[in-house]
């Protein structure tokens, strides 16, 4: 299905910052009508002990090119195979999809962790 999300140590992993990440040429297929979809994709996380690897994020989006996916289950998908990739404190995927057919989409699907 998609490439492997690699993912690096985090070299502070005591501090909290975000890491805000945009894929502005995403592409994927409607499942429906089998035409090309297209947006881009806003991943805006807080690393705890791993960072993804920018190579593989890539690919990984690559992955869905040829892929007939709604914008719903791709966003949230996305969005779960970050979290199971990195374990962030907290992720956010933005799937901002280009109009088609008159209507515009725009998907927000959010992680946190349970504090302990």
């Amino acid at each position: 299905m998609s490439s492997k999300l690699e993912t690096f140590p985090n070299q502070y992993p005591g501090w909290e910052y975000e890491i805000n990440i945009k894929c502005p040429e995403f592409t994927a297929v409607c499942p429906k009508t089998g035409q090309p979809d297209f947006g881009t994709i806003h991943i805006n996380y807080v690393p705890d002990q791993k960072i993804i690897e920018l190579k593989s994020l890539k690919l990984y989006m690559f992955s869905y090119r040829d892929q007939g996916i709604f914008h719903e289950h791709v966003t949230n998908t996305i969005l779960d195979d970050i979290v199971a990739a990195c374990e962030p404190i907290r992720c956010e995927v933005i799937g901002d999809f280009n109009a088609r057919g008159g209507i515009k989409t725009v998907v927000r699907a959010k992680y946190e962790r349970d504090k302990l």
